[in-house]
């Protein structure tokens, strides 16, 4: 390979900050790493997205730690991806919440997602040793809406729209319009759009900004503290993903093949976003899946690290 897979080479520090964005609401951001977000209410927490290995979430804790003594209650998972879930069992939570769909892709696909991921990611998945035998299960499901009251605080889980998975979750404080968006939205950090709908997620985000955020934490990057880093981070994300999907549906509907859409669709979107965190990585994950979405396959295939390695070799080598 004339590239080192994924982010194999990737092994620097990131420098992690703990923000806050109000009363009730921290953002654990790490320049372009998995955030993780914490909401804090009267009589418990709730953390959403859980850093990838239990070792890596004792970071997250101490940081909690360092504001409230309260128990931590719910952990939620905005979507099923091993770099989001897999630290879940050091919160100790009475329950860990995800969506129908996101259940249905864990019993799907979760063990080979959990051998790709920590494939890709040497970094992020030190420590893999303290990670329990088996996957993160939801002991709590819903489908479309729930509402958690931590005290007087009110935390809505809403499923917007497919997008980076089928199965995505946000999590809404109305009363202070703060939203926690996972991987639907990211700010100066590539997408993976591995397992994603192409042709779902831009009205997905629409229907994010219909909830007029005043700040929002993104799957990856800085959190958003004004509505026009919000409405930036909204509009990077949706031109991405339509920008990526167009090139790539012209190409396949001109007979060509994946090699060569995926170094014409590199080369056409790499000006405007190629300074991203993670470009190198997701771009080859994300056309071939676009190819799908574009040609034969409405939902995504599963990914394993053998299926991993051999696209890597076919589109880098």
């Amino acid at each position: 390979m004339s590239k080192a897979f994924a982010s194999q080479a990737d092994l620097a520090e990131k420098q992690v900050s703990f923000t806050k964005l109000s009363e009730h609401a921290y953002a654990y951001t790490a320049e372009g790493d998995p955030n993780t977000g914490v909401v804090i209410g009267d009589d418990a927490v709730m953390v959403i997205d859980t850093q990838a290995t239990p070792v890596m979430a004792q970071d997250v804790i101490r940081r909690i730690r360092e504001v409230t003594d309260k128990p931590i209650k719910y952990v939620v998972l905005s979507h099923y991806h091993a770099v989001r879930v897999l630290g879940a069992s050091a919160y100790a939570p009475e329950h860990v919440i995800a969506s129908e769909d996101t259940l249905g892709l864990i019993r799907e696909r979760g063990e080979q997602d959990k051998a790709s991921e920590i494939g890709r990611f040497p970094r992020l998945f030190r420590n893999v040793e303290s990670v329990p035998p088996g996957l993160t299960w939801p002991t709590i499901t819903f489908s479309g809406r729930m509402t958690i009251r931590l005290g007087k605080l009110e935390v809505q889980l809403l499923q917007l729209g497919r997008g980076h998975t089928k199965g995505d979750t946000v999590v809404w404080l109305p009363a202070e319009r703060i939203l926690f968006s996972g991987d639907l939205v990211e700010y100066d950090a590539t997408p993976y759009a591995g397992d994603a709908y192409f042709t779902d997620w831009p009205a997905t985000l629409d229907n994010l900004a219909a909830l007029k955020p005043a700040k929002l934490v993104p799957g990856r990057g800085p959190a958003l503290q004004t509505e026009q880093q919000v409405a930036a981070g909204l509009a990077g994300t949706r031109d991405f993903i339509r920008d990526v999907f167009a090139s790539v549906k012209a190409g396949a509907a001109a007979g060509k093949d994946l090699r060569t859409v995926y170094a014409e669709t590199v080369a056409a979107v790499r000006p405007r976003y190629g300074h991203w965190v993670i470009f190198d990585h997701c771009m080859p994950f994300d056309v071939t899946r676009a190819y799908d979405e574009a040609t034969s396959h409405r939902d995504p295939r599963i990914w394993t690290a053998e299926r991993d390695v051999e696209m890597w070799k076919a589109l880098e080598g």
